[in-house]
């Protein structure tokens, strides 16, 4: 266990720690105590029907939900819904390689985890800890996307409706790749010693790339060429890098961004049907919107609409943004309006 101001209260507000107790892993590894970091809006009403379920994306936290999506005015108001965020294992906040006092799972020694294992443990945790049996709606970008699509998949009874934001069911191979290459600049900083370093600072020059990697495919060609940098009160491109990317990623542990990407990677709901993805998709009973980002790199909406038409009765709700994949951090004024009129929408769709 390594400290981390990033990963404090006074970073990321209002969170509880809960045990969900052992979770047996699906790649065969374990957890003794799996602990998930939870933030809560509103109340449950007495016939539990008006719940919603966040799952959190790589590098994300609970935080940018709050910041940006979650309040009076939003499609997700807390005087009308109970709202759940969950933090991903491995981000930093839940159980994670750099926080856990379990020395026989910390930094190199984290077992891997699965998006599967994640919704497995949000089960868990809904089902025991908040007597919760069906949601209302489960919605979450990019990595998030990825568990909003296994909860759908997996438990499609539990799942009334779903909104994938900027994400797909199944990764795609280049997707992979350039993952992999935002993991080989942690790897090849000599600080990284084979994940046993003393701080995240050993592993600054590596995060650093790392961070310039996101600069590339994070952001779209349009909002570099469009110089959209300077919406955001930024003077120049570098000033941008170096005083916006550079100093989010920097902070986290490099661990916790491996053990997240690994999963990302893998995510893919058509191993529950022999690699069948049509049949995998097919199963879900979710009123379903996907929501591609127009200039998003990572999960073009030519992907996302490729696995939309495999969803019974679903929509394709497309957000226009040039701000691509990182337009997600709602970087753009127009963004998050666009996100509450398909939320809102949705939430409309009469369910039982």
């Amino acid at each position: 266990m390594i400290a981390n101001a990033y990963y404090s209260h006074e970073m990321h507000e209002d969170f509880v720690l809960v045990s969900i107790g052992r979770l047996d892993l699906e790649e065969g590894g374990v957890l003794p105590d799996c602990r998930l970091a939870v933030r809560t809006w509103g109340r449950m009403n007495d016939a539990k029907d008006n719940v919603v379920l966040i799952p959190t994306w790589y590098s994300g936290t609970h935080q940018i939900w709050a910041d940006a999506y979650v309040g009076p005015g939003h499609a997700l108001d807390p005087e009308r819904y109970f709202i759940v965020c969950v933090n991903q294992i491995g981000n930093g906040l839940s159980t994670s390689p750099h926080n856990t006092e379990d020395s026989s799972i910390s930094m190199s020694r984290f077992p891997r985890v699965r998006i599967g294992d994640d919704v497995v443990a949000q089960e868990r945790l809904m089902r025991e800890h908040f007597g919760v049996e069906r949601l209302a709606l489960v919605v979450g970008g990019s990595m998030g996307a990825q568990q909003t699509y296994e909860w759908a998949v997996r438990f499609p009874k539990k799942v009334l409706r779903a909104a994938p934001i900027a994400g797909t069911a199944k990764n795609t191979p280049h997707d992979f790749l350039f993952t992999e290459t935002l993991n080989e600049q942690i790897w090849s900083d000599p600080g990284w010693n084979g994940g046993e370093y003393a701080s995240n600072t050993d592993v600054l020059d590596g995060l650093t790339r790392h961070a310039h990697l996101w600069g590339t495919m994070g952001f779209s060609t349009e909002f570099w060429k469009q110089q959209r940098w300077s919406d955001l009160g930024f003077s120049t491109q570098e000033a941008f890098l170096v005083d916006f990317l550079e100093p989010y990623f920097t902070a986290m542990d490099p661990n916790d961004l491996l053990t997240m990407a690994w999963k990302w990677q893998r995510g893919d709901v058509s191993r529950h049907t022999d690699g069948d993805l049509a049949a995998a998709l097919g199963r879900i009973t979710a009123t379903t919107y996907v929501m591609p980002i127009s200039e998003d790199m990572f999960f073009p909406v030519r992907d996302c609409a490729a696995e939309q038409a495999l969803v019974p009765g679903s929509e394709l709700r497309v957000i226009d943004d040039v701000s691509g994949h990182l337009g997600l951090f709602a970087v753009n004024a127009g963004f998050i309006p666009q996100v509450d009129r398909h939320l809102s929408d949705l939430l409309a769709v009469p369910r039982t």
